[in-house]
């Protein structure tokens, strides 16, 4: 068999052999049949509410505190666009997710960027950033399996940033698309389980990643007056989120499928990081990383004397798409970028990677 013609590390999103078509075809049957009213209807910006309803006893919270949203990425549009206003600070890690800081910066937010550590955002910097003056509206944190990083956040650490953001009054924003997709190691209680009666903690998930991208669904948990405030925004935006596929997510969950969906993601993911962290060791020595326990990403940190954006357009001729470092911080990473495993098979993970060190092999050659 003739190797691919392109392979794609770019993504953040599972191949379509992972996902779970036949539950999702069932699914969609009984939520049809059996809540056509609901399905087909507006509803209201609050969400489809058996699935409000199946997400707020997930989180052990009242349905007043949900709303679910078309994406999580709608979901943090509204937080955003309610707490934000030009000249706020807000922090971010550094990296963060791209879109994030795209979003922000739209707002005309002042960014506050703290360093991550392999187990999470820096706290020490931003304690002392505090201490000197800064004045955040909001901390932007991603806790499990780090997009672009692939790090998590220790228990140490997110009980310290709970602390914080009640001392220094701050929204503390936990942006966690990949929770349920751990594959090693401990799993950690999110900030809004350990924030308790606090109420600094809106959190927020989404579907895309454990049903599949295309359902558009994500959701915010939070104090029930900052939700209500969601809720408006989301009535003068859309009315309501698209029932269709809520309805489908909610029958989803509600039948069991979600489990065996996450189940069957978790085992191909594993693998997947397994045989690219192999074959970067073997293809590509030069190449550090920490080595995730779950999601879909790694990020790779090269020789500070590479250019990844000339390497870039080398993999790009051999027919690998990655994304730049640079992508996902405000300043810096230009001998860095992250890889995207999730939508890769893994019988063509080890020919990515060596084109990429292939790649790498004509660049350190020009450059030395």
């Amino acid at each position: 068999m003739s190797p691919p013609a392109n392979i794609s590390f770019a993504r953040g999103a599972p191949s379509l052999d992972i996902v779970a078509v036949d539950d999702l075809r069932a699914a969609a049957e009984r939520a049809f049949s059996e809540d056509p009213g609901g399905a087909f209807s507006y509803g209201t910006s609050a969400g489809y509410g058996p699935l409000v309803s199946w997400i707020a006893g997930r989180h052990g919270v009242e349905p007043e505190q949900v709303i679910a949203t078309n994406g999580s990425m709608q979901a943090d549009a509204f937080l955003f666009q309610l707490l934000v206003e030009p000249g706020d600070v807000v922090v971010v890690e550094a990296p963060s997710y791209d879109r994030t800081l795209l979003s922000l910066r739209g707002l005309g937010a002042e960014l506050l960027a703290i360093p991550l550590q392999t187990d999470g955002i820096d706290v020490d910097a931003l304690e002392q950033a505090l201490d000197a003056g800064a004045r955040p509206k909001l901390a932007h944190i991603i806790p499990n399996f780090h997009n672009p990083a692939g790090c998590t956040l220790s228990l140490e650490k997110r009980h310290r940033l709970i602390e914080l953001a009640e001392r220094h009054d701050f929204v503390l924003f936990e942006d966690d698309p990949y929770v349920e997709l751990r594959f090693e190691g401990e799993s950690l209680p999110t900030m809004l389980e350990l924030g308790g009666a606090g109420g600094k903690v809106v959190y927020a998930s989404s579907f895309s990643k454990t049903v599949c991208p295309g359902i558009r669904v994500g959701y915010l948990v939070g104090p029930a007056g900052i939700i209500a405030d969601c809720r408006r925004i989301a009535t003068g935006t859309y009315i309501s989120p698209g029932m269709v596929s809520q309805a489908i997510v909610a029958e989803f969950c509600r039948s069991g499928a979600i489990n065996r969906s996450i189940g069957m993601v978790k085992k191909a993911l594993h693998e997947r990081r397994d045989v690219l962290c192999a074959a970067l060791g073997r293809d590509l020595p030069d190449a550090r990383f920490v080595v995730p326990e779950g999601g879909y990403f790694l990020w790779v940190d090269l020789p500070d004397h590479v250019e990844v954006s000339d390497l870039e357009a080398l993999a790009r001729e051999r027919g690998v798409i990655f994304v730049k470092g640079t992508d996902f911080l405000l300043e810096g990473g230009d001998s860095s970028l992250r890889l995207a495993y999730s939508g890769v098979p893994a019988d063509q993970i080890g020919e990515g990677v060596g084109r990429i060190a292939a790649a790498y092999g004509d660049l350190v050659g020009t450059t030395t």
